[in-house]
């Protein structure tokens, strides 16, 4: 496994895992801070409430986010001990969740009136892509 692009793939999932941090931080006003800043950056189409449900959807999601940076971390480090065509397999596997993701996150981030929601998912979106793309050319996710 090419390691320069394997360093690349676990700073892109140690992004996510941090934004999923972040968001887990949205169940306790407490430790709010960084979600207050998120919203304030989405400027969304109105006030956010900060009631038990909106807490509670936040460190669901929070956990969701986390648990799938890890999950890609995971794969990042497997697939270089797999035989290459196991390898393409889960990375095209992992590559159909993951724009799966994007449209349905980006479309409902543009319905609900949180538009800039999805120029951060088309940032994230592109640099995993932009990954693929290099390490397609160097066979780097799938060399055993």
């Amino acid at each position: 496994m090419n390691s320069n692009w394997q360093s690349q793939m676990q700073i892109w999932c140690g992004g996510v895992i941090v934004f999923g941090l972040v968001l887990i931080g949205g169940a306790f006003d407490a430790t709010s801070a960084g979600v207050y800043a998120l919203f304030g950056i989405l400027d969304g189409p109105g006030p956010i409430t900060w009631e038990p449900a909106l807490r509670f959807s936040l460190a669901l999601m929070g956990a969701v986010t986390l648990g799938w940076g890890a999950t890609v971390l995971a794969v990042v480090r497997a697939t270089g001990a797999m035989p290459q065509a196991a390898a393409a397999a889960m990375w095209r596997g992992i590559t159909i969740a993951l724009l799966l993701w994007f449209v349905v996150d980006s479309g409902l981030s543009v319905a609900t009136g949180f538009w800039r929601n999805a120029l951060s998912n088309t940032v994230l979106i592109g640099w995993y892509l932009l990954l693929m793309r290099r390490s397609a050319a160097t066979g780097a996710a799938s060399a055993a």
